[in-house]
């Protein structure tokens, strides 16, 4: 959930961020085409990610139900060879040949003990990816665009003026990445400060080259 936060909400702060402050570089922008261009690219952004997520979510679950029938099939058909990659994993940990073999008997001895030894210790799948996954993760990054991506938005609905429009996206949306950035960094063990920092460069600079690109073209 942390994860899929983090994608939606920090591509919805900088990418409309990003083209609100391009377009108000150019000579024929108003605030109603700033407002009306940024929510169309929310809607197309939030579809494109979500569907992402749910790609991604839905990829992961086949990935796994491929591979555990695969291990199942194999300990049936090939159980020598399988009860050797069981052994291997014990001799990485320094394990004497007679203490392995009591160890690879107990777990060969039930064969869903032996599947979910060798889907966690050979291809590292920690646990079963939960069937619901797939939407979850759309509806969270697809949510998170939109909240992030009304943030630059708010400050081009609320009045006329262009210059003073961008000044106020500017430092709503270097609050707000500072703030996602800090929270972020509290979830993920990194320093607060840093996080928060490290949001608002890579927003500031995304903004500040779609905003150059513009003003030079026109």
């Amino acid at each position: 959930m942390v994860r899929d936060v983090v994608i939606g909400m920090s591509d919805g702060l900088t990418v409309p961020f990003a083209l609100a402050a391009g377009l108000t570089g150019t000579a024929a922008a108003t605030s109603k085409l700033v407002v009306v261009a940024g929510l169309a690219e929310i809607a197309a952004g939030s579809i494109a990610m979500g569907l992402g997520g749910y790609l991604a979510a839905k990829t992961d679950r086949d990935h796994y139900e491929n591979e555990l029938a695969r291990e199942m099939r194999e300990t049936v058909e090939l159980p020598d060879k399988e009860r050797e990659e069981v052994a291997e994993v014990f001799r990485g940990y320094g394990m004497t040949e007679e203490q392995i073999q009591p160890v690879v008997a107990a777990i060969a001895g039930d064969q869903k003990r032996w599947v979910d030894f060798m889907m966690r210790f050979e291809l590292g799948f920690s646990e079963a990816p939960n069937p619901a996954r797939a939407r979850t993760s759309a509806a969270t990054i697809a949510g998170s665009y939109i909240v992030g991506g009304l943030v630059p938005l708010s400050a081009y609905m609320m009045t006329a003026d262009l210059h003073q429009a961008l000044l106020v996206s500017v430092a709503v949306t270097l609050i707000a990445l500072f703030l996602f950035g800090y929270v972020k960094g509290r979830l993920t063990g990194i320093s607060p400060f840093l996080g928060g920092l490290r949001t608002v460069v890579i927003g500031g600079l995304a903004s500040a080259a779609a905003y150059g690109l513009a003003r030079l073209i026109s």
